[in-house]
C-alpha cells in the first residue's frame, strides 16, 4: 500500500476481487496492540490508522447485518453473509433453542456436504463437525436426522437461504458483542443489531430499544450513555462501564454507525456527531457510507450474470483450530505479489478458514468480563437448553480473526527477500562481524567532541534551537488564535440574539448557565465599572 492510501481503496481492492457489487454490508475489522478492536474508516490512510508494524492482518467482516438477509439481490453476498452468521453460531455469540441449532447444523451440513449418502457418511458422521461452542450426542443425532430425512434434495444455496431465513427469527442475530458493565457492576453485553440497541446479561435480552427511540449517545473516559425517549415523553439514561476508553469509544462510534445506517433515509441526512455537547470538548465523528435504504435500492438495480460461487467443504471439527491453538496459515494475508492475482475460489477459501478460527483471547477483556459460567461447556448436554454457555459469554470472539502466531514467520521472509537478516541469532551475528566499524564510529565521535568546529556540531545545535524556538512561537501563535475566537464565541453566545439550533442547545446546558451567571456575569459588570472610571477620569482631566 502506498503510505497515503485510504482505506476504501483498500476496500475496493478487495470487493472487485471478491467479484461483490452488495458491499455495503461489509466492513475491514483490525485489533490494535493492546488488543482493541477497529473498524478500518475508509476516508483515513489505511497506515495512518495502523499502531502495528506491517504486515498488517486485518479481517473481512459483516459490519451491518442486513435486515432481510433472503431479500439480497445476488447469491455471492448471501453466501458471504451465511459464512459470517455460521462463524457467529461457531463462537456462541447466536443464542437459539436446541430445536432451532440443530436445523441450522443440518442446513450447513446440506449446504456444504449435499445430501445424505449411506456409503459416504457413516453412523456418527455429523460429530465430526463442530457447530457451536459444546455439543451433545444427542444434539449431534438431531442434527443427522434433520439432515437425512428432510433436506434431501435442496442445492447449497436452498440450504444458505433457509438458513439465513432461520437465523434472522432468532433474537441475537446480528449481534456483535461489546463487554462492558452496569451500574451495579454486573458483566453484560451491548450490541447494535438491524432492529435497535441491544443488553444481554446472563442468557437472555435484558434490553432492546429501538432504533427511533435512541435519541443520543455518548461517552466520557470508560461511560458510555445511552438516551432513550419512549412513549409518552418518558425519557431514559442507561449508563454502562466500558473495560477502557479506547473501547468506550468503539462502542460508541459502532453506535453512531449503525443508526445512521438502519434509520436514516438517505445518506445527505447523516451529520457529524459529537460526543459532547460543547464543541470543543470530546471526540466528533461521522459515519461516511450509504444507507441501508439506498443499499437495497442501488441492488434492486443490479444487472448482470451472477457470478459463479467456489465453495468450500466444511471444515472437520478434528482439524478446527481450538482456543490454545493458533490460526491457520491460511488466513495470514497472502503476500503482496500475489495478494491482487490470487482466484476467486482462493478467495473464499480463506475466508472459509477464518470462518472457523477461533480468535486469540483478550486479556484485558476476557480476564475482566467473561462470565462465571465457562466450565458449563463440560457439563452433560442433556441439560443443554440454549447453544451458548450458561451466561452469555462469547469471550473467545470479543476479537475478531486472529492476531496471527504466523506473522512473525512472514516478517523473517520479507526481511529475508529484502536482503535483511532471517533470524535474531543471525542479526546479532551480523551486527558482531562488524568490529572495525564500530571502533572507527567512536574514534570519530571522540574527534568530533574535541574538534566540534570540524564537525559542524555548532551549527548543528544552532539549528537545533531555532527550529525549538519556532515550534514554540507557533505554539503560541496557535493558543492565542483559540483563545481569540473562544472570546468571539463567548460573546456571540452571551450578549447576541443569534437563536440557532447550534447556539440554543449549548446555551440550554447547565455547564454554560453556570458560568454565565457566575462567572460571566460578575466580571461583566467588573470590566463595565473599569471602564467607566476611566472615561470618568479622562473627562475630569
Amino acid at each position: 500500500l502506498q503510505r497515503d492510501a485510504k482505506g476504501q481503496f483498500l476496500f475496493d481492492l478487495l470487493c472487485h476481487h471478491l467479484n461483490l457489487l452488495e458491499k455495503d454490508y461489509f466492513g475491514i475489522r483490525f485489533v490494535d496492540p493492546d488488543k482493541q478492536r477497529h473498524w478500518l474508516e475508509f476516508t483515513k490512510s489505511v497506515v495512518k490508522q495502523m499502531r502495528a508494524q506491517p504486515p498488517f492482518t486485518m479481517c473481512f467482516r459483516v459490519k451491518f447485518y442486513p435486515t432481510d438477509p433472503a431479500a439480497l439481490k445476488e447469491e455471492i453476498t448471501r453466501y458471504l453473509v451465511f459464512l459470517q452468521i455460521k462463524r457467529d453460531l461457531y463462537h456462541g455469540r447466536l443464542l437459539c433453542k436446541t430445536s432451532d441449532a440443530a436445523l441450522l447444523a443440518a442446513y450447513i451440513l446440506q449446504a456444504e456436504i449435499g445430501d445424505y449418502d449411506p456409503g459416504k457418511h457413516p453412523e456418527g458422521y455429523s460429530s465430526k463437525f463442530q457447530f457451536f461452542p459444546k455439543h451433545s450426542e444427542k444434539l449431534e443425532r438431531k442434527i443427522a436426522e434433520i439432515h437425512k430425512s428432510e433436506l434431501s434434495g435442496q442445492t447449497p444455496a436452498t440450504s444458505e437461504l433457509n438458513f439465513l431465513r432461520k437465523a434472522q427469527t432468532l433474537e441475537t442475530y446480528g449481534v456483535d458483542p461489546h463487554p462492558c458493565k452496569d451500574v451495579s457492576g454486573n458483566a453484560a453485553f451491548l450490541a447494535f443489531t438491524p432492529f435497535g440497541f441491544v443488553v444481554l446479561q446472563g442468557n437472555k435480552r435484558v434490553h432492546f430499544i429501538k432504533w427511533n427511540e435512541v435519541t443520543k449517545m455518548k461517552f466520557e473516559g470508560k461511560t458510555f450513555y445511552l438516551y432513550v425517549s419512549q412513549k409518552e415523553e418518558k425519557k431514559i439514561v442507561l449508563t454502562y462501564f466500558a473495560p477502557t476508553p479506547e473501547a468506550c469509544k468503539h462502542l460508541w462510534k459502532c453506535g453512531i454507525e449503525n443508526q445512521a445506517f438502519y434509520k436514516l433515509e438517505k445518506s445527505s441526512q447523516v451529520r457529524t456527531v459529537s460526543s459532547s455537547n460543547l464543541f470543543f470538548k470530546g471526540s466528533r465523528f461521522r459515519y461516511s457510507g450509504r444507507v441501508a435504504k439506498e443499499v437495497m435500492e442501488s441492488s434492486a438495480k443490479i444487472k448482470r450474470e451472477p457470478p459463479e460461487i467456489h465453495r468450500a467443504g466444511l471444515v472437520p471439527s478434528r482439524s478446527c483450530p481450538s482456543i490454545t491453538h493458533g490460526p491457520r496459515l491460511s488466513s495470514v494475508p497472502r503476500t503482496r505479489r500475489r495478494a491482487v492475482h490470487i482466484s476467486i475460489m482462493e478467495g473464499l477459501e480463506s475466508l472459509r478458514d477464518s470462518a472457523h478460527s477461533t480468535p486469540v483471547r483478550s486479556a484485558s477483556h476476557g480476564d475482566a468480563f467473561a462470565a462465571p459460567g465457562r466450565s458449563g461447556r463440560a457439563e452433560s448436554s442433556e441439560r443443554v437448553a440454549v447453544i451458548a454457555d450458561e451466561n452469555y459469554s462469547p469471550a473467545d470472539s470479543v476479537l475478531p480473526t486472529p492476531v496471527a502466531e504466523h506473522s512473525l514467520e512472514l516478517m523473517l521472509l520479507l526481511r529475508q527477500a529484502n536482503g535483511a537478516p532471517c533470524s535474531i541469532e543471525e542479526e546479532k551475528e551480523s551486527e558482531a562481524g562488524t568490529p572495525a566499524a564500530a571502533e572507527a564510529e567512536a574514534a570519530l565521535g571522540e574527534l568530533r567532541a574535541l574538534c566540534p568546529g570540524a564537525g559542524g556540531l555548532g551549527a548543528a545545535q544552532a539549528e537545533q534551537v531555532n527550529k525549538f524556538v519556532l515550534s514554540v512561537l507557533r505554539l503560541l501563535l496557535v493558543t492565542v488564535g483559540l483563545l481569540f475566537v473562544l472570546l468571539l464565541l463567548l460573546i456571540v453566545l452571551t450578549e447576541s440574539d443569534l437563536d440557532t439550533a447550534f447556539f440554543r442547545d449549548i446555551r440550554q446546558t447547565p455547564e454554560f448557565e453556570q458560568f454565565h451567571y457566575q462567572y460571566f456575569c460578575p466580571l461583566r459588570r467588573w470590566f463595565a465599572c473599569k471602564v467607566r472610571a476611566v472615561v470618568n477620569l479622562l473627562i475630569d482631566t
